[in-house]
C-alpha cells in the first residue's frame, strides 16, 4: 500500500515572518539574510499578506522618489491569501498553485498558520514532479502565446503587476482596475 505524501509532511514549520508594519528595507535585509524569496506579512498569528521579491522590485519602480525604508510592507504584499491544509496531498498542493498561478502558500491548521509551502520545497522532494510538469509547462507556454496574441489583435492586451493579487499576468480592467484572470474570476 502506497503513502500518500502530505503537505504537512514537506512544509516548513519555522517560516519567516515579519509584522505588517515593517519597512521595504527591514523586509529586503531578511530576505537576504535568510536567503528566501518571500515572506509571511503577520500580527500575532493572522497573516496579513505575502511579500515576494518580486513585490520589492514593483514597489521601488512604481513608487520613486519614496524610500525604502518608508514604504511598509502591508501596502504592497498580497493581501489575497491562498493557503493549504497540512492533511492535503502533494498533487492537490500543486494543482492549487497552478490553478490560482502561485509558487508558495501558508499552510493553515485550525486558523492559525502552522507551516508554509512552495513550489520549491514540492520539486526537492519529488524531482520526478517537476519532469512530468516540464511537458505540460510547455503546452501552457503555447496556450499563454495564443491568448496573448488574441489579446493584443483585439487591443486589450497589457502585462503587468495585477492591482488584486499582485501577480504578473495578463491583465483587463474591469471597475477602473486591472486585473488577472484570477482575480476576475473571484469578482
Amino acid at each position: 500500500m502506497k503513502k500518500e505524501i502530505r503537505v504537512g509532511d514537506i512544509m516548513t514549520r519555522n517560516f519567516i515572518h515579519l509584522p505588517s508594519d515593517s519597512n521595504l528595507l527591514e523586509c529586503a535585509r531578511t530576505m537576504i539574510k535568510k536567503r528566501v524569496g518571500s515572506i509571511v506579512i503577520k500580527d500575532d498569528d493572522e497573516i496579513k499578506g505575502i511579500l515576494t521579491e518580486k513585490d520589492i522590485v514593483w514597489a521601488l519602480t512604481k513608487r520613486r522618489g519614496n524610500d525604502i525604508d518608508k514604504i511598509l510592507a502591508k501596502d504592497i504584499a498580497a493581501r489575497k491569501i491562498i493557503s493549504i491544509r497540512p492533511e492535503a496531498s502533494i498533487q492537490e498542493a500543486m494543482e492549487k498553485m497552478n490553478k490560482k498561478k502561485i509558487r508558495r502558500m501558508p499552510v493553515i491548521s485550525n486558523k492559525k498558520a502552522i507551516g508554509y509551502i512552495t513550489l520549491k520545497d514540492v520539486v526537492k522532494f519529488i524531482p520526478d514532479i517537476f519532469e512530468e510538469s516540464r511537458g505540460f509547462e510547455k503546452i501552457k507556454e503555447e496556450a499563454e502565446k495564443i491568448k496573448r496574441s488574441r489579446y493584443a489583435m483585439n487591443g486589450n492586451f497589457l502585462e503587468a503587476p495585477c492591482e488584486g493579487c499582485g501577480n504578473f499576468d495578463i491583465l483587463e480592467k474591469i471597475d477602473g482596475r486591472l486585473l488577472c484572470e484570477s482575480c476576475r474570476d473571484v469578482m
